[in-house]
């Protein structure tokens, strides 16, 4: 039984490569794009624009249908994404100016990826692949009640008496997200 596990969870740390390598490639692009606009929002600006993509994930789900010609799968990754341009955003504060270069911005999005996976691997690890049964649809409702945990943290001024701040919330939702790409994506 514990080889099984050891495989599955082998199977999973390979699965979240391929969907950090899936996101990091439209991350790169909308940096040749954009540059590093995003430097300008709070963080709470952030949560929100998190909060949209959620939310019309959950529209999609519910509806059945989507009348914009881009499905679940990217707004998951824009989820990623914005999730990790958000600790950057705590990390390093905002700016009005493009004050990191291309490889400074890439490398911050790759550190916190890795943070983001080896904490799903220690969560993993102590859950046994719990994720995988799981339906898509809860993926979206925790990653919503998430951000509802994170606006209300932010309201408090970031403040919190026993509960995890908001960059533990940032990495559960980049975790719940990575879960729902594996399962589009195998």
């Amino acid at each position: 039984m514990a080889l099984i596990i050891k495989i599955i969870m082998d199977q999973t740390s390979q699965q979240y490569d391929h969907v950090i390598t899936v996101c990091q490639d439209i991350f790169t692009k909308k940096m040749k794009d954009y540059g590093i606009a995003w430097r300008i929002l709070r963080p709470s600006s952030m949560t929100d624009q998190i909060y949209i993509k959620a939310q019309r994930i959950r529209s999609i789900e519910q509806k059945g249908v989507s009348k914009i010609d881009e499905g679940i799968r990217s707004e998951y990754i824009g989820i990623v994404n914005y999730c990790i341009m958000a600790i950057i955003q705590l990390e390093k504060g905002t700016s009005e100016s493009d004050d990191l270069t291309p490889e400074e911005t890439l490398s911050l999005y790759l550190n916190h990826f890795k943070e983001a996976k080896e904490l799903m691997m220690a969560k993993n690890h102590d859950y046994d692949e719990a994720w995988r049964n799981m339906r898509m649809s809860s993926y979206t409702d925790l990653i919503l009640m998430k951000l509802k945990r994170t606006k209300q943290i932010e309201d408090n001024l970031g403040q919190t008496l026993i509960s995890e701040g908001i960059e533990a919330n940032y990495l559960d939702m980049i975790n719940y997200a990575v879960f729902a790409l594996i399962k589009i994506e195998f």
